[in-house]
């Protein structure tokens, strides 16, 4: 059987930039809704809505990120959108223009606080974005009727986030975890799964790269420190600023990076990091000296998740796309062609009629050991959200 090509790593995660400056400059409008100013819609605060045209308009416009679905022989067309317009006669633009989250809010922000359709119907966003535009009332209520597949093979790690309770506004496109990788050449065969290996092995001085997304990095630190992302203090996050501050000006950490430190990694200028999975699979069918580790103490598991924006013109065909993608063969496709988990239930099998070792491969469909492992972190206040992204700011030079 012919291997499935997974993506290069130059993906959508190599265009990810959601801290820092960036994430500050949306903070005004984050606080709108805690400000008694009403969000988008009409002058007396009620939320406006646009007639649904899906009945005789058979379109729907998505937005997402770069390498981010399957692709044709031609690197241009996307297979399962063109079966989806075969079995539907729905036609899908699809639009790889998400580079950045707070970039892309800034893009939007103003037709969405005016109450005005933004020309897409549906959009991909991370959660802690997700859960901002859900606050700031700028995505539909799904309708449930109309996503059979979608309820019934949510996988149970993805159905209650605390900023989308019972998934009423979105569903996950693809999960994705941070843990630690290694390359067993660098560190001489020795084997790196903690981050307090990253943060205090002297043999790792200056070889170890941390994210630059808050998140991910601080997460990792907390669980390592024995505290719960999901339930953070600011004294606790405080505490883990403090302690990659002090391996920082020891100089252990090489640097904090976005997705550029797979090149480093499979040199070996870089002996061990936090990655995201997603790359791994790839850099691993390369290079067998690159493994990785779930720490004992837990991983962070984010997602990039389908929202359907207020006012959209097309929310009825939006809502059969995202079932479309929530059925076990097509979501197999997908999985193939990005290696990142797929929060679709039962797909192993269909995944493992293209490629077995992906269908194998814990990366992409965790087992119940690994999937207990997961942490997420909690939604932020706007005013938590400003001091979070300061400091860590401030830790990495951003």
């Amino acid at each position: 059987m012919e291997r499935y090509q997974p993506r290069t790593v130059v993906n959508r995660r190599a265009l990810l930039r959601a801290g820092g400056a960036g994430a500050l400059a949306i903070e005004g409008l984050g606080a709108l809704a805690g400000c008694g100013i009403p969000p988008a819609g009409r002058p007396d605060g009620t939320l406006s809505t646009s007639a649904d045209r899906s009945a005789w308009e058979r379109a729907v416009a998505f937005s997402s990120w770069t390498g981010y679905i399957d692709a044709g022989a031609d690197g241009k067309s996307h297979p399962t959108l063109d079966d989806f317009r075969r079995r539907t006669g729905i036609a899908v633009t699809y639009t790889e223009d998400i580079n950045d989250n707070v970039e892309f809010f800034g893009k939007v922000s103003k037709q969405l606080t005016a109450g005005q359709d933004i020309g897409r119907d549906l959009i991909c966003v991370t959660d802690w974005m997700a859960g901002r535009m859900i606050r700031l009332g700028w995505a539909q209520r799904l309708d449930a009727s109309h996503l059979p597949n979608a309820y019934a093979n949510l996988a149970p790690a993805f159905r209650n986030p605390d900023w989308d309770p019972g998934r009423v506004h979105s569903y996950p496109w693809t999960g994705i975890p941070a843990v630690i990788a290694y390359n067993r050449k660098a560190t001489g065969g020795r084997k790196v799964d903690s981050m307090s290996q990253l943060l205090d092995d002297p043999r790792l001085k200056g070889r170890i790269g941390l994210l630059s997304e808050m998140r991910n990095t601080v997460g990792l630190t907390l669980l390592d420190m024995g505290n719960k992302p999901e339930e953070v203090t600011a004294d606790e996050y405080t505490a883990a600023i403090t302690r990659l501050r002090r391996a920082r000006d020891r100089g252990q950490i090489r640097r904090f990076t976005g997705n550029d430190y797979t090149g480093d990694l499979n040199k070996g200028d870089i002996a061990a990091c936090i990655a995201w999975a997603g790359d791994l699979v790839q850099l691993q069918a390369d290079n067998t000296d690159i493994q990785y580790a779930i720490p004992d103490a837990g991983y962070m598991l984010s997602s990039d998740n389908l929202l359907v924006p207020r006012n959209a013109r097309h929310q009825r065909n939006a809502e059969r796309l995202i079932d479309y993608y929530y059925q076990p063969k097509i979501a197999a496709r997908l999985a193939a062609a990005i290696s990142y988990v797929s929060p679709v239930a039962g797909l192993r099998d269909e995944l493992a009629k293209i490629d077995k070792e992906l269908a194998d491969n814990s990366l992409i469909i965790p087992g119940e050991a690994m999937l207990a492992k997961a942490h997420a972190f909690r939604s932020l206040t706007a005013a938590e959200d400003k001091a979070f992204e300061a400091a860590f700011s401030e830790l990495t030079g951003a």
